[in-house]
């Protein structure tokens, strides 16, 4: 890692190149300890820690859990042990997210880099890209071809699994942050899919005029958390997260509103809408959907918690076909 994010945030960078830091062993033991004790007292799970020291000491979790390395005569670090406290402190006090303070998280099968430009991607989103692929499967014609559209891309989460699910795809990547843009291009380019995937900096569809009709699927994460909820969200979201892609507007269906009627256009007939929403959402939602006369076959999906979570909506073929719920 070179520390990219950690720039972001003015912290030390998690490595500087060509530069190493070591330490004995029974020295990052008795931090580590310590540490432990602190994550208790500040309510932060011990994996957080536990992740932040295999990124800046390249330790196993093995070896941490059975408190091994303290033998070592001497252990390599990324960045001097005032360093690692430093960010340590900044996760208890400041609540950062460990995901920012080691400039990346485990999503799918990817390693993406992120910063506080963009949201921290979620375990529950990735079932975003298995709804689209069932959804693909069971269509006829078939989608898995042609265009595909992740509006609010953030990191490029979306977008690099669609790209991965459909390769013979062309996936297109809106976002209206020029800073999340750079992060989601820098993803696509690490992972070698830049060239399945476009960037667009604009406001949802509006970059995609030019392949209105055109799209198999148009697949989003949009904000929806109602204006008001924001502030009394956890810390580390409240306080760290981009509220560009967090507030969806009075009710938090602003986005979602705006997206359930522009969307048709911009789909071809069996073309799919793949939306995530806010828990408890789930009967507005049906109802924009039913209501805007251009869906059928529309379903609630649910997260890895049992709460409905998505909505899948199929672009009509006809005028005359009229919207199943």
């Amino acid at each position: 890692m070179d520390g990219f994010p950690n720039l972001d945030l003015g912290l030390p960078p998690l490595q500087k190149e060509g530069q190493a830091y070591f330490i004995a062993g029974i020295e990052l033991w008795d931090w580590w300890v310590e540490a432990r004790g602190q994550a208790i007292a500040h309510t932060v799970p011990i994996a957080e820690l536990e992740w932040l020291l295999q990124e800046v000491a390249e330790l196993d979790r093995l070896a941490l859990r059975l408190g091994s390395f303290q033998h070592q005569l001497q252990i390599q670090l990324k960045l001097p042990l005032s360093g690692l406290e430093q960010l340590w402190q900044q996760r208890l006090q400041a609540r950062v997210p460990v995901q920012y303070l080691i400039g990346r998280v485990h999503w799918r099968h990817f390693v993406l880099r992120v910063s506080p430009a963009v949201l921290i991607p979620r375990p529950e989103t990735e079932i975003l890209i298995d709804l689209a692929i069932a959804a693909t499967q069971l269509q006829k014609p078939s989608l898995e071809t042609s265009h595909w559209a992740d509006l609010g891309t953030g990191s490029g989460a979306i977008a690099l699994g669609l790209a991965t699910a459909f390769p013979d795809g062309l996936i297109h990547a809106v976002d209206t942050s020029t800073a999340a843009l750079k992060i989601a291009q820098l993803n696509a380019q690490q992972l070698n899919l830049a060239e399945q995937i476009q960037f667009y900096q604009g406001s949802w569809l509006e970059p995609l005029h030019h392949l209105k009709g055109r799209f198999s699927g148009i697949v989003s994460n949009p904000p929806y958390i109602p204006s008001a909820l924001v502030p009394e969200l956890q810390p580390e979201v409240a306080w760290h997260e981009p509220h560009l892609a967090l507030d969806g507007g009075p009710d938090g269906l602003a986005a979602i509103r705006h997206l359930v009627t522009q969307v048709p256009d911009y789909l071809k007939p069996g073309g799919l809408l793949l939306i995530e929403m806010m828990a408890g959402q789930g009967p507005a939602v049906l109802q924009l959907l039913s209501q805007q006369g251009s869906y059928h076959s529309i379903e609630l999906h649910t997260d890895l918690a049992g709460i409905e979570r998505f909505a899948l909506a199929h672009r009509r073929f006809t005028d005359t076909c009229l919207s199943v719920i």
